[in-house]
């Protein structure tokens, strides 16, 4: 008696969409569904991995390196591929989101790289998911433009020569898409955004001088990497493109993940091309981690919290001292300020701020930067021209100098800085804002002049809950409570209210996203991800 045959991907509760069919092809849910049997179960022990190793952490209030690794980094002789050409120089990389005007903007703002985003810059609406790739297969076969309703301006693509070569990111591990599903079961959201652009775009890249680069985000072992890996194996089979065609970048944006960069890059290594150091995300993951480690493990305001801190120092020195050792591009963090259009003396600070950023991150060795805007390209470039010349990137210096133990990594109290309540106020205007602006799907968002994403409303929500848990006392003699943060929030929901009117107020989600920060900050039973139980209330 045969088999059954594999039970098809199923698409639950979701509206049809216009041109979905391009994206929602029989063959491409095929390959989503055998990525799902194939892997899934291994990626549900790594999630079970991550929670035994958060209650060791809690535990002990320390990480080091793995003894049983060791030989990895000891071994000096291995290095990841060699880089393609497409991706040698990376010294200007934008983010953003993959709605139609980003596309375009993004891959005209004269950056080498676009990071396509399908995470913390993308708020999951089934809508997001599929038109987003859409619009990047438009991108690709040049069938793509866009005319603003509002202002009634035109955008349109330049030539091939001029476009920045996109690093698509998928959603981390920890996510699911309730709109596919097989046997009942939701599918990964990493296989989802992986799956579908990898399917459609992996030949037409190829055919374009490129190929079918992505970043992964919320990595936490080389486990972990281990498993992409062998995702990536599969998949190059599957389509009949050559072993090592698929490039990847990890972001280094959890604190365990800093205790196995080698590793990682190991792991990755036939396809492997760098390492990213966010910050975010980073400080999310240490609280996360450390949250009861005591008074020494307490975070002060995150904006007291620049890439200059000790700690954080030790972290960005590491990683590219790890990646030249091992071949590999050293990409650093976000410079995530707005222009605005009607301040030039805000411009003048901030643009000040930025360039003296990219200053260090170029002078420290790394091999590029993010920016979030367009109008960053050019004072990230000029930092990176500075340094590297006509060199594609400066992966030939080693770093041998740096020397990083594994106490400097979580030494938090070496900052000398303490939570303020100006700092609360703020992690709650943010948090509150940032919510109502996913609720309604946008995951890239202007507050105060930067672009946040998910990573910021994590950072936020983290810090009220440590500084609550950890009875903080701030300057003006308030101590960090419940009541206070409640105080604090139906201040700013008032404010809010005030701000843009009753009737705007009214058709936003306002009240919503503050009931889900204060119940993400409050609630005892710290949530891993702040996006797990926003999804939840995410229509669409």
């Amino acid at each position: 008696m045969s088999a059954p045959a594999p039970s098809p991907l199923a698409i639950v509760d979701a509206e049809p969409l216009p041109r979905q069919e391009e994206v929602l092809t029989e063959a491409a849910l095929a390959f989503v569904a055998e990525l799902h049997r194939r892997f899934t179960p291994r990626r549900d022990e790594l999630l079970a991995r991550r929670a035994e190793r958060r209650a060791e952490i809690a535990r002990t209030s320390t990480l080091d390196f793995l003894p049983e690794t060791a030989a990895i980094r000891a071994d000096d002789s291995w290095r990841v591929a060699p880089c393609p050409p497409a991706l040698q120089d990376r010294r200007v990389e934008i983010t953003g989101p993959t709605d139609r005007k980003m596309t375009i903007n993004a891959l005209n703002s004269g950056a080498k790289v676009w990071l396509a985003d399908f995470e913390d810059a993308s708020a999951p609406t089934w809508e997001n998911v599929v038109l987003g790739q859409l619009n990047l297969i438009d991108a690709y076969t040049r069938n793509i433009d866009f005319t603003d309703p509002k202002s009634g301006k035109s955008y349109a693509l330049r030539p091939n020569d001029e476009l920045a070569t996109v690093v698509m990111r998928p959603r981390g591990w920890h996510l699911n898409e309730r709109h596919l599903q097989v046997d009942g079961q939701q599918v990964p959201g990493a296989f989802v955004d992986f799956g579908l652009y990898f399917f459609h775009n992996a030949q037409r890249l190829l055919d374009l001088g490129k190929g079918p680069y992505f970043y992964l985000p919320k990595t936490e072992s080389h486990l972990e990497a281990r498993l992409w890996n062998d995702v990536f194996v599969f998949a190059q089979d599957h389509v009949g493109i050559p072993q090592g065609t698929i490039r990847a970048t990890v972001l280094i944006e959890t604190i365990t993940a800093a205790y196995e960069m080698e590793e990682i890059l190991y792991e990755l290594r036939d396809h492997a091309s760098g390492l990213n150091a966010g910050r975010w995300d980073y400080l999310f993951s240490i609280v996360k981690n450390f949250r009861d480690g005591g008074a020494e493990f307490v975070l002060p305001d995150r904006n007291a919290v620049t890439m200059t801190a000790p700690f954080m120092r030790a972290y960005t020195e590491l990683l590219v001292r790890t990646c030249h050792k091992r071949g590999a591009h050293a990409i650093g963090g976000m410079a995530a300020f707005i222009p605005s259009r009607r301040d030039a003396e805000v411009n003048k600070v901030a643009f000040e701020k930025v360039r003296a950023d990219k200053d260090r991150e170029a002078n420290d060795g790394f091999d590029g930067s993010w920016v979030a805007h367009p109008d960053l390209v050019p004072i990230a470039m000029e930092s990176f021209d500075k340094v590297l010349g006509d060199k594609p990137n400066q992966k030939d210096r080693l770093r041998e100098d740096v020397d990083v133990k594994a106490e400097d990594l979580i030494a938090i109290d070496s900052l000398d800085a303490k939570p303020t309540y100006a700092g609360l106020v703020n992690a709650v205007q943010v948090g509150i804002r940032y919510i109502e602006a996913w609720l309604r799907g946008l995951g890239a968002v202007a507050i105060f002049n930067l672009m946040e994403d998910a990573a910021t409303a994590e950072i936020s929500r983290s810090q009220i809950w440590q500084w609550i848990n950890a009875g903080v006392e701030f300057e003006n003699g308030e101590k960090a409570t419940p009541e206070l943060a409640r105080k604090v929030a139906a201040e700013e929901l008032a404010n809010i209210r005030a701000e843009i009117g009753e009737e705007a107020f009214s058709a936003g989600h306002w009240q919503q996203a503050h009931d889900l920060l204060l119940e993400v900050s409050l609630d005892e039973d710290y949530a891993d991800f702040l996006t797990l139980p926003a999804y939840e209330q995410l229509k669409g």
